[in-house]
């Protein structure tokens, strides 16, 4: 990881390039979802989505390295480093929604599941504007979220005739209200200390 964000800062691509190319992998994620619906290249489809969600954290992993240890840091780095990552969750949570569209409900609770993804990074953010630390606690933070959909995408292609994708959604749904439950009462323990 070092050796690519010292090549990236060679190359002087920004931090903000690249988070902007971790929005880039996931919209290709999303679209291989779209793709494998009825795809006789399901699988494959499948894999690419899987792979394409690892190339957005490792966008997330390198953006930051370049931008502390390189010494790239921007003015709009923090709406660089939030934004994109935003758009990302939605993309790649939708693109499993429709991948299940036959499911009941399945775009619906995509949407639900985004949404609370969205949420849980809005209180951390919350928390860090009024004094307190980043909280990236889980258990469905964004880095468990993205290891369980792309595990589990894995899954799917061993297992075509369970919806497993289906299920991640509904486990995704209670861990991201737990982690937003403990975000909260670590941000209002940290306040009233």
């Amino acid at each position: 990881a070092q050796k690519s964000a010292a090549m990236l800062a060679r190359m002087r691509i920004s931090p903000n390039m690249i988070s902007m190319a971790s929005m880039v992998f996931s919209a290709f994620s999303f679209w291989m979802y779209f793709l494998a619906i009825n795809s006789s290249l399901e699988w494959l489809c499948l894999l690419l989505a899987a792979v394409f969600i690892q190339l957005r954290l490792l966008c997330n992993l390198m953006d930051g390295m370049v931008a502390i240890e390189h010494r790239r840091r921007s003015k709009l780095g923090d709406l660089y480093n939030e934004i994109p990552d935003r758009v990302s969750d939605l993309l790649i949570i939708l693109g499993v929604g429709i991948y299940c569209w036959g499911q009941p409900y399945a775009l619906s609770l995509a949407w639900f599941t985004a949404v609370l993804a969205i949420l849980s990074a809005y209180l951390r953010v919350l928390g860090a504007s009024l004094g307190t630390a980043h909280f990236f606690i889980g258990p469905m933070a964004k880095p468990h979220r993205m290891a369980l959909i792309t595990a589990i995408t894995l899954l799917q292609i061993f297992l075509p005739s369970i919806p497993v994708l289906y299920f991640s959604l509904y486990l995704m749904v209670v861990g991201i209200v737990i982690t937003c439950y403990r975000r909260l009462r670590k941000i209002s323990e940290t306040l009233t200390q």
